[in-house]
């Protein structure tokens, strides 16, 4: 029996590391290892990373399957639920006692003589995870698979996925208008009723996104997080000014209602959060220090 290699080690990351950085580590390794990218004998290595990265995207970017995953390790989604007996495996049973192998599923979309329907375009992850890990049928089981429509994947920039965007492909030799609609995130998927898009989104330059809230750190002098005063944060829409209270400490948030991303489908947005960071002077002038040491003796 061949041993898994550790999740955390194919992404790059420890147990510590946030939501965002797991997913920015995936994006950086399946760019790395994407097929399209290799060539001759170095092609199937690629694949079988390939493959491997995306299962372990799947688990740690779940809050249940990691917590899962931190505990029992690859035991945890074992069939049958092996490193379990007597403890109760919550993973267990949906994909029957006899299957062998990982509860995922792909399908390559851009090979086996099917044309891709977006071109020599640069996109993220060209498979498509099984949908439902916990339940929805077993992949590996005896019955009959459907006729499955084609599944391919899109790389959007941070603001297209937002506000939404439409693009235009050449599908089967037909150009097609496609409208994605605003709101979209990472791993969306989109059926368009012939094929299904699944949505890659790449970081954006200050804007982090967590489901429907956007959040941006943003700077200021010693000064202001002292007196007080007035910034300007750029939103998805436009740019506002906010006020800074006087006594504001390092790790403020700063939350603007309904500036957030779109639910897509639905009119309501979520908020937007601004992190505050004070930036502490390296270098002071004679006058600055003067000042510093007047407030140091008034116990400032």
């Amino acid at each position: 029996m061949s041993t898994k290699n550790d999740y955390y080690d194919l992404l790059g990351v420890t147990k510590s590391s946030s939501r965002q950085e797991i997913k920015n580590a995936y994006r950086k390794k399946a760019l790395e290892w994407h097929p399209d990218r290799h060539q001759g004998a170095d092609k199937e290595e690629a694949e079988k990373k390939f493959k491997e990265i995306n299962e372990a995207y799947q688990v740690l970017s779940d809050s249940s399957k990691k917590s899962a995953y931190d505990n029992y390790g690859h035991e945890a989604f074992a069939p049958g639920g092996g490193g379990f007996r007597g403890g109760g495996n919550p993973f267990a049973g949906g994909f029957g006692g006899s299957q062998q192998g990982s509860p995922f599923t792909y399908t390559w979309s851009s090979g086996g003589g099917q044309q891709n329907p977006f071109g020599n375009a640069d996109f993220g992850d060209p498979f498509d995870i099984f949908e439902s890990f916990f339940g929805g049928g077993n992949p590996f089981g005896g019955q009959q698979r459907q006729r499955q429509i084609p599944r391919y994947s899109v790389r959007l920039e941070f603001m297209e996925a937002v506000k939404g965007v439409e693009k235009e492909f050449n599908i089967e030799g037909n150009r097609r208008k496609i409208k994605i609609p605003a709101g979209v995130d990472e791993g969306t998927k989109i059926n368009f009723g012939d094929f299904t898009l699944s949505v890659n989104v790449a970081p954006h330059e200050f804007f982090e996104r967590d489901g429907d809230d956007i959040y941006i750190n943003v700077t200021i002098p010693y000064s202001m997080a002292v007196m007080g005063g007035t910034i300007k944060v750029p939103t998805i829409d436009d740019e506002i000014k906010i006020k800074v209270r006087s006594g504001t400490q390092s790790g403020t948030m700063i939350r603007l209602r309904g500036k957030g991303a779109p639910t897509p489908h639905h009119k309501q947005k979520g908020d937007q959060y601004v992190k505050i960071n004070i930036l502490v002077p390296e270098k002071l002038t004679r006058t600055q220090k003067r000042i510093i040491d007047d407030l140091k003796e008034e116990g400032l």
